[in-house]
């Protein structure tokens, strides 16, 4: 699949922009802080409907205005479908495809699929088990477009099951009470739907990371061959209660047991529920999880040097892209001011697959940091100041202009 038109309206620094392109590599051009990122971040939101830089919507919308618009024009397979999606401060977002209303945003999710790296993937290895959760979250939901609601879903529980054990854990400590025999009560249904909803996505998580491993050591070894194999588990706050060939992608060969997970999380809650009520905070359950990233026998957190966390990093989403392309969609490759900070080998590696790629997207601060045969389509992105704003403007290359 390919995005034939971008279109922008008080997207971060852009007040306004439509940009044309084409199958095959695109680069954009110019200093930090001209607005590059942004381009690459607006597409990578219609995949998601996440950012990859920031936890929540607002600082996408440009400062001083109420709202900001994505449009993208994709074609996939020779069907084109035109989808977009409305950020407005203080409301819902809205979305259509093919200017028709959609419900909910997420019924936009899988028209366009993307896999981006950018420099602050290095969390993926260094960073919290946030990072990683999140990593496989938004994998799945280009995956399987569905696991949004799901998602949804078990968030909503989370925070109504979080508010009342921080508001009602003393009554609960008074059980004999009245207030404490009800709030315990209502407790016992957030347990079942967190369990429900939970069980889904755990599953789901961990058929991914079955399906994710091999990519993985193989991504990994064409990019630093000298270096030690590498090989990813799936740690749950279930802890021994999880079978292990759930922990080990390499033992798991069959699809993970939703019933089974969920009578396993509801037996958990209940031995857990004690601290819980004690400390007011959800200690069990997928918003707990995490993805061990190990180098040879070791952690790579902590253990790793910066170019293997680097390579390890690079390594997870070439991994997600290859993945995306055996199930049989061609995403979109988005490289963020990454060459830069690779070395030779590392950027030949890369490279050879953002070649294959059928759209790729690149921003770079200089010409001399895209290799050479990644060259096309090539736009200039630079700062306009005036007396009443600052902003980002876009200009393209002649094709036949030397870099």
């Amino acid at each position: 699949m390919f995005v034939r038109r971008l279109a922008l309206r008080d997207f971060r620094s852009w007040p306004q922009i439509d940009i044309d392109l084409a199958p095959g590599p695109a680069v954009f051009l110019g200093s930090n802080g001209r607005g590059k990122t942004n381009l690459l971040e607006a597409l990578y939101y219609l995949s998601t409907l996440s950012s990859h830089r920031v936890a929540s919507d607002q600082p996408l919308i440009r400062l001083g205005a109420a709202s900001t618009k994505i449009t993208a024009v994709a074609v996939n397979a020779g069907r084109e479908l035109t989808v977009d999606v409305e950020l407005i401060a203080g409301k819902p977002n809205r979305a259509n495809i093919n200017q028709s209303p959609v419900r909910r945003p997420r019924e936009i999710l899988g028209i366009v699929r993307s896999v981006l790296f950018a420099p602050e993937d290095l969390s993926l290895v260094r960073g919290d088990p946030g990072d990683r959760r999140r990593y496989l979250d938004d994998l799945l939901s280009s995956r399987i477009p569905r696991m949004a609601a799901v998602r949804a879903d078990y968030d909503r529980v989370l925070r109504q099951r979080a508010a009342l054990l921080k508001s009602a854990g003393g009554s609960m400590r008074r059980e004999h009470s009245a207030d404490g025999m009800s709030a315990l009560a209502t407790l016992d249904v957030w347990d079942g739907q967190l369990a429900q909803f939970g069980a889904q996505l755990l599953a789901a998580r961990i058929d991914l990371l079955a399906d994710l491993a091999p990519y993985v050591t193989e991504s990994y070894r064409s990019i630093a061959p000298e270096s030690q194999p590498v090989s990813i588990f799936y740690r749950s706050s279930l802890g021994d209660a999880l079978p292990i060939e759930y922990s080990d992608p390499l033992q798991h060969n069959d699809h993970a047991d939703t019933e089974l997970l969920e009578a396993l999380l509801l037996r958990e809650l209940a031995q857990v529920r004690p601290k819980e009520i004690a400390r007011g905070v959800c200690l069990l359950g997928p918003h707990r999880d995490d993805v061990e990233l190990r180098l040879g026998t070791h952690p790579a957190k902590g253990y790793a040097s910066h170019g293997e966390s680097w390579s390890y990093a690079l390594a997870l989403r070439l991994a997600g892209y290859r993945l995306l392309r055996a199930d049989g969609t061609e995403p979109i490759l988005m490289l963020d001011d990454v060459f830069a900070e690779l070395d030779r080998r590392r950027r030949t590696a890369l490279a050879a697959v953002a070649a294959e790629a059928e759209q790729v997207l690149i921003t770079a601060a200089v010409p001399e940091d895209v290799p050479a045969e990644l060259e096309s389509t090539r736009f200039s992105v630079r700062t306009v100041e005036d007396e009443a704003d600052r902003h980002s403007q876009l200009t393209s290359f002649d094709e036949d202009q030397p870099r």
